[in-house]
């Protein structure tokens, strides 16, 4: 299981959304093309294998909303499509009532998190915000979940590595009652 033990604001929060029906979950990236709407398809593939939709609201944004309305990147959506995700989302930016509307807010890395943070209007909605990484176990030399967008296909496959286990450590955190 991930490391979340290192902030224990992170474990309080993890702790009161165990067992809440429904989770709701915000991916943010930086444009909301590669990285989050990869979490959110991902996320969204294992809630459906579960049969548990209804315990689940999950979305994703960007920090920046320069790619607003357009649909992942094509070899995001290419390299996720082999795996058998089917990314629809449409980009958009994230808003400061997203602090409202969702109960975690997971960014892909620490200039996301940063941004967050300094959206936040109150200390309580900086606690919802909680690194993807918090929840991956695979052993990497990554602490954050890297943009693949100037990347080859490596890129996209290890962004899609991370999010699975990521995703899947995630899940079982808070379908566990």
């Amino acid at each position: 299981m991930a490391n979340y033990g290192a902030n224990r604001k992170t474990d309080d929060l993890i702790n009161s959304l165990k067992g809440k029906k429904p989770v709701k979950v915000l991916f943010v990236c930086l444009g909301n093309i590669c990285r989050s709407p990869a979490a959110e398809g991902v996320l969204r593939s294992i809630v459906e294998a579960n049969g548990d939709n209804e315990a689940w609201v999950i979305d994703s944004a960007g920090t920046y909303g320069g790619h607003a309305g357009d649909l992942p990147d094509r070899r995001m959506r290419v390299h996720a499509q082999r795996r058998g995700y089917d990314l629809v989302h449409r980009s958009r930016k994230f808003r400061t009532s997203d602090f409202d509307d969702f109960d975690i807010i997971i960014p892909m890395d620490a200039s996301n998190e940063s941004d967050l943070h300094q959206l936040a209007p109150t200390i309580e909605a900086e606690a919802k915000i909680i690194p993807m990484m918090k929840f991956v176990s695979l052993a990497t030399r990554y602490d954050y979940v890297p943009d693949p967008y100037y990347e080859g296909a490596e890129g996209f496959e290890l962004v899609l590595d991370l999010l699975e286990d990521g995703c899947a450590n995630l899940y079982h955190t808070f379908s566990r009652n």
